[in-house]
């Protein structure tokens, strides 16, 4: 299937979902919040791939939010229309906001790790989206920006839930009171990013390396160590020492460990089962 924001393949049970529109600095219009979600349900609920590894193309990464979604195009010359649409304006925001939460809760939610490999400028809404992937990485030309509060506003698509948790408060702070660009070495020092690579090229070629690999393990083992990661970040510890305990005693795979010893054993690749299709998961249309 073909998008107008990404283009996706799949190689080697890894999954490649790249923005597609440099010339536009890859904004975030309403086909990018409708297809995105899509995307990484379909290879989700399909399992289509065992990792998803986000990039783009062009000088930036993203230059967050389309400017253009703020503007009102449904204007009315009825006064009591006009008054309706005022009172309705705070929900329909909130209802608006949710909806592009959603868009990105997905990849961290979805069974697979997703990667991102970001170059450029990544900026507003960017933001939001890399901290909801599993693993961030960077060319050396790659900055970050909290850019909404240069604006007058609040990022509000899930920057502040999900940076506080991935970096120091006092950076966080910083970074949005502040709103200015963090360079790559700087992300790296903070833990934003796990590595700085040259340029695009080689971040592209050394993500789908450390994809390649990680594809390389049985999938069902890859998928209780994200949900465990999760789980353990958003509970006490001894919640998670429970939630691990019940995972295993209902995920427990003989099978899986003794063939991933003798793969090891003999220098092979292993040969593991896929995830599951989600049930009642449909195609794209």
């Amino acid at each position: 299937m073909t998008y107008a924001c990404f283009d996706v393949t799949i190689q080697d049970q890894i999954a490649h979902v790249t923005l597609n529109r440099p010339e536009k600095r890859n904004s975030m219009n309403p086909t990018f919040w409708a297809e995105l979600p899509q995307i990484i349900r379909d290879i989700d609920e399909h399992a289509r791939a065992r990792v998803i590894v986000v990039s783009s193309t062009g000088p930036h990464f993203s230059s967050g939010l389309d400017t253009a979604s703020f503007s009102n195009h449904e204007g009315t010359t009825d006064p009591a229309l006009a008054t309706v649409k005022k009172r309705q304006a705070p929900t329909a925001f909130y209802d608006h906001a949710r909806h592009m939460q959603d868009a990105f809760s997905i990849l961290e939610n979805c069974r697979v790790p997703v990667l991102v490999a970001v170059q450029g400028g990544c900026i507003g809404g960017g933001v939001d989206l890399i901290t909801a992937c599993d693993i961030r990485y960077a060319s050396e030309d790659a900055y970050f920006t909290i850019f909404e509060t240069n604006i007058g506003l609040t990022a509000d698509v899930g920057t502040f839930p999900r940076l506080v948790k991935l970096i120091p408060e006092g950076y966080v702070r910083e970074m949005a009171y502040t709103g200015r660009r963090v360079s790559a070495d700087e992300a790296r020092d903070m833990g934003l990013v796990n590595r700085v690579f040259p340029n695009h090229e080689s971040m592209v070629e050394g993500v789908t390396a450390i994809a390649r690999e990680i594809a390389s393990k049985a999938p069902l083992a890859v998928y209780g160590c994200k949900r465990m990661i999760n789980y353990a970040r958003d509970h006490t510890t001894q919640d998670g020492l429970d939630y691990v305990a019940i995972w295993n005693a209902s995920h427990f795979h003989r099978d899986e460990i003794q063939e991933a010893m003798q793969a090891r054993a003999e220098s092979r690749p292993g040969q593991f089962a896929d995830l599951p299709p989600i049930r009642g998961a449909r195609s794209p249309d």
